[in-house]
Order: structure tokens, then C-alpha cells, then sequence
């Protein structure tokens, strides 16, 4: 597809198809099962199906790091589209209805064989506290096949989960999607997901960063990971030489976004309360691409990312509650 095309989608997000499977229990389910409260496991199949069984009923909801991307890209009524990888199983179902329903295009095929449905199994107890049991199952076999073209060369912006990128499939999907982007005229975007995927993955990280990426995304422990400083400065203006936009979220201290010779630091938006900061990073970067791809300046960008991260921080779960597009409008006419 050429530079001269016609784009109909503003951002696709490529990451891991997780389905979020929410339970009410108590301190006394957690010891029984050998769960520390408020930790995050990852756990075999065999596991993931002994606890899904035994659970009981809960909320089952499609969930990952740039699925929660594409719902509040959605919200802000940005057209958008997922690429993620799923098994003909039930959660596989429940994945792809749910992902459409809030709004994005997924046409990625199910597997047919290979491991179920990644799931996330989050036992929440009465003091909001969650306790997360994940296998990844399907998601982590993503590869290069499961990459549309027409779907990267039909979006501005190529969004990528850098949680995708421990194997080598799917560093091929990536650079894949990134080349495709590019090849349309499109820009591409990264988040690093998480300090702990930087510490396994620096130097791939870098050269991924330097060679393919547009827009990157992470916050303040992710960036210094990244570039193993201590002082925020010193990471600031090696990101500046890697990426042509870095958009660093730093908690209450908001954000601060370079471009070249440009730098926009932007306060956090207040909250009156902080319930749960699952997803906050991912709304940020809803938010922030949602204004990019209409054209948006940086500052106003930066400014969107931080509503629609102070609109999931003050409830639990880490999509959007409320209309954000309605949100983002009222407190964009109040200056």
C-alpha cells in the first residue's frame, strides 16, 4: 500500500489476547489455594484450568495491556482495530465478542490447536485488593502470519505491547508490522508495558526503539531501566536521541513528552480519589494517540492521556467507566 492511501482506522493495537476472569472471594480462598494477596503469578494450564473450574462464577471480560489501548481508544470514539491471537475455545469466543463490542475491528483468526486462551485470573477480596494468576497460553504464540497488512496500512499509527516481546515470533510480528507501517507512510508506537519486560529485553528494546519506532510510551521506572541511569534527565535526552516523540508518564507528577527540540511537561489531571492504577498507562496512551491522530499538538495530547488515565484510576478495572470522548470534551471547553 503506498504513502498516498487513504487511512479508515486511526490506531491498530497488537498485543496479548487475555481474557480477565474476576471473582469475588476472601483472605480464607486465598490461603487455601496458596495465594499471596495482591501478588501477579504466572501459572501453567493445567493450573489455570484447576482455578478457572474452581473459582466459581465470575465476570469474564477481554482484557490485555493493548486491548485495554483499543477500548479507550474506542471510548474516545477513535476508529480503531486489534491484532492478538486467540484459541477456537470458549474464552477464545468470549475474547473476540467482547473486544468488538467496545468498539474495535478484530479479524485475527483463532488457532485450531496449540494452547487455550490465555486468561487472567483475578481473585478480588473485599478490601479491593486483586490477586492475578495468568497464563498466557495462545497469546504468546503470535507470529509473523497473524499480522493483516491491509489492516497495518489502513492505520495512521501501528500500536505495539511491549509485554508481546519475549519470543521470537513475535519480535518477527513486530518488526513485521513496523516495516509494513512504514512502507505505508504510517507511524508506529510502543509502550514498554512493564520495568521487569525492559530488565529481560534492553538491548532488543533499544534497537527495536532506534530502528522501527515513532512514538514510544513508559513511564518513569521503565525509562531508566531502559537506559540504566538513575535521573530522569539523563533518560529524557537519551530518548530524545532514539525515537522522534517520547511520551513519559511519571504518576502524580503527570507527564513530560519530547520531540526533538520540543518539550511539553503537563501535570497530572486531579482525582479525588485513587481506587486502583491498573490500566493507567494504557489509557495514557489512548488518550495520547487518540489526539495524535487528529492532529492534536503534543501538550493538548499529553493533556488527553492524563484524563483518560485519571478517569480509570478512580474506579476498579483498568477500562474506562464513563464516555471518555463526553469527558475529554467537557474538560477541554473548561480550558
Amino acid at each position: 500500500m503506498s504513502a498516498e492511501s487513504a487511512t479508515d482506522l486511526d490506531v491498530v493495537c497488537i498485543g496479548n489476547a487475555i481474557v480477565d476472569v474476576l471473582t469475588q472471594n476472601d483472605d480464607e480462598t486465598l490461603a487455601r489455594l496458596g495465594m499471596t494477596k495482591g501478588s501477579m503469578s504466572l501459572v501453567d494450564a493445567e493450573t489455570a484450568e484447576r482455578l478457572y473450574e474452581e473459582l466459581g462464577p465470575g465476570i469474564e471480560t477481554s482484557g490485555g495491556s493493548a486491548g485495554n489501548t483499543a477500548a479507550g481508544l474506542a471510548s474516545l470514539g477513535a476508529k480503531c482495530a486489534y491484532i492478538g491471537r486467540v484459541r477456537d475455545d470458549q474464552l477464545g469466543d468470549i475474547f473476540a465478542h467482547d473486544i468488538r463490542a467496545v468498539g474495535a475491528e478484530y479479524t485475527t483468526a483463532p488457532a485450531t490447536d496449540g494452547p487455550p486462551t490465555a486468561r487472567c485470573l483475578i481473585l478480588i477480596t473485599p478490601d479491593a485488593e486483586r490477586t492475578m494468576n495468568t497464563f498466557l497460553g495462545a497469546c504468546a504464540d503470535l507470529g509473523p502470519d497473524d499480522i493483516d497488512d491491509g489492516l497495518i496500512g489502513r492505520a495512521q499509527v501501528t500500536y505495539l505491547e511491549g509485554y508481546l516481546w519475549d519470543r521470537d515470533e513475535a519480535k518477527q510480528a513486530f518488526l513485521k508490522a513496523a516495516r509494513l507501517a512504514h512502507a505505508a507512510g504510517r507511524k508506529t508506537a510502543l509502550t514498554l508495558s512493564d520495568s521487569f519486560c525492559v530488565d529481560r529485553h534492553r538491548d532488543s528494546f533499544r534497537e527495536l526503539i532506534s530502528g522501527h519506532i515513532d512514538i514510544l510510551f513508559a513511564n518513569e521506572a521503565e525509562i531508566l531501566s531502559l537506559y540504566e541511569v538513575d535521573n530522569f534527565d539523563n533518560a529524557l535526552q537519551l530518548a530524545r536521541e532514539d525515537c522522534a516523540i517520547a511520551a513519559l508518564t511519571r504518576s502524580e507528577k503527570g507527564s513530560v513528552v519530547i520531540a526533538g527540540d520540543e518539550v511539553h511537561v503537563v501535570d497530572a489531571e486531579p482525582v479525588s480519589r485513587v481506587v486502583d492504577t491498573t490500566g493507567a498507562g494504557d489509557q495514557y496512551a489512548a488518550g495520547f494517540l487518540y489526539g495524535y491522530t487528529n492532529g492534536d499538538g503534543l501538550a493538548q495530547c499529553a493533556r488527553i492521556g492524563g484524563l483518560a488515565a485519571a478517569e480509570v484510576i478512580s474506579h476498579v478495572g483498568p477500562r474506562p467507566q464513563e464516555s471518555l470522548s463526553g469527558l475529554v470534551a467537557a474538560r477541554l471547553s473548561e480550558g
